[in-house]
């Protein structure tokens, strides 16, 4: 395909084709990028390309839906089924079986969001990442201790913000361990 027919088509049809995969989709910019892409890998420019665009995009926004859809639902699972960080505020002792305190998600991620990002960085990088602090020494230039002392102070001004004090070590299952 010539590049002058390809940036017509785009002109021509790019608007209308991200409204077309919005259908879909949430994300259909990037479906229509994928379809302009796969039409310029094409052997031989189809036919009609403005209708084969139509059905690239078409066929990718509906597996887009659905992966997106079918990733909501994992995530969703698995966010229920783990064990929460947090005890009730009255109940600080971490005993296994107390009821867990409910933290809204949106307060947790805002309250990350505004630590130091050198605080921040640790605690995604050891929660949620799984890195040992050792390994995150490495990432970050720090020593170990370093790494560990941001660590604890981030989820030390966490806690507080959010008012819930973490489970005890001894009852705490997260991926490490620790």
């Amino acid at each position: 395909m010539e590049p002058e027919q390809l940036a017509r088509l785009i002109e021509r049809h790019a608007d209308a084709l991200v409204l077309f995969a919005r259908q879909w989709c949430d994300a259909p910019e990037d479906v229509v990028q994928e379809a302009f892409v796969a039409l310029t890998g094409q052997g031989t420019t189809p036919e009609n390309p403005a209708a084969w665009l139509f059905r690239a995009v078409r066929n990718g926004a509906i597996n887009a839906g659905t992966a997106s859809r079918r990733r909501r639902r994992h995530e969703e699972i698995a966010a229920s089924s783990a064990p929460s960080w947090f005890d009730r505020p009255d109940d600080p002792t971490g005993v296994a079986g107390s009821v867990a305190h409910a933290i809204d998600p949106d307060d947790a991620g805002r309250e990350l969001r505004s630590l130091p990002v050198d605080q921040r960085e640790v605690i995604v990088a050891h929660l949620w990442g799984g890195l040992t602090f050792g390994q995150i020494a490495e990432l970050t230039g720090r020593s170990s201790s370093a790494a560990h002392r941001l660590y604890q102070s981030g989820l030390e001004t966490l806690r507080t913000r959010l008012g819930a004090p973490c489970r005890s070590r001894t009852h705490r299952s997260g991926p490490t361990g620790t």
